[in-house]
């Protein structure tokens, strides 16, 4: 309880001050979680359990704007006070829609699918403020193109374990770097978590009040 109050106290006088508003992350991510680290947003991190399974016809961005605001929704309704940011990332090639992988063969036909080609980073975002309800939402879109790779490349980088638990089944701040031709857009969407997207969707909120 003085925990959440603080978060609420310290929430207001950051706005009056311009400051970062304390966040309570609704993900288990590191990757989001040394994100906002490197921006120095204070935050504390409580990973709610939630159903990801994606609904029959549903668009990318229908689905990572759901999954997101599910998390924050989640994370909301067990505490009094604290802005509840809420995320889900997935990489879609050709329409298809590459979450995490399975296993080690579901990391190769992923790399497989994208090597060579251009693909887009989706990330929703959702912002939700426990002691009203109130939210904001939004969807960050990067391009990204792999290189060319061989099956011998494709091998050794799943054989590291780092394309496991990333969507896509690479990171691009990571070995994978090895392969990226060109990005379009924010690059930390790629990563995991647009900042800057989130910034602009507290200071919505904020000038809502």
């Amino acid at each position: 309880m003085e925990k959440e109050r603080g978060l609420q106290a310290g929430g207001a006088a950051a706005a009056r001050l311009g400051a970062l508003v304390p966040l309570v992350l609704a993900s288990g991510s590191p990757r989001r979680a040394e994100i906002l680290r490197a921006v120095g947003w204070p935050f504390e991190a409580s990973a709610p359990e939630v159903d990801e399974s994606r609904r029959e016809g549903e668009p990318a961005e229908d689905y990572v704007r759901r999954l997101a605001r599910a998390k924050a929704e989640a994370g909301a309704s067990s505490r009094l006070f604290g802005l509840v940011l809420g995320a889900d990332t997935v990489v879609v090639v050709e329409k298809e829609l590459l979450g995490k992988p399975r296993d080690e063969a579901d990391a190769r036909r992923m790399l497989r699918t994208l090597s060579g080609r251009w693909h887009e980073v989706l990330t929703g975002v959702a912002l939700v403020r426990a002691e009203s309800g109130r939210a904001a939402l939004g969807v960050e879109r990067t391009r990204v193109r792999f290189a060319e790779m061989t099956d011998e490349e494709i091998d050794w980088h799943v054989a590291t374990g780092e394309p496991l638990d990333k969507a896509g089944a690479y990171a691009v701040q990571g070995r994978a770097a090895l392969f990226i031709e060109a990005i379009e857009g924010d690059y930390w969407n790629v990563v995991g978590l647009p900042v800057r997207l989130v910034y602009g969707l507290v200071r919505k909120l904020d000038a809502e009040q």
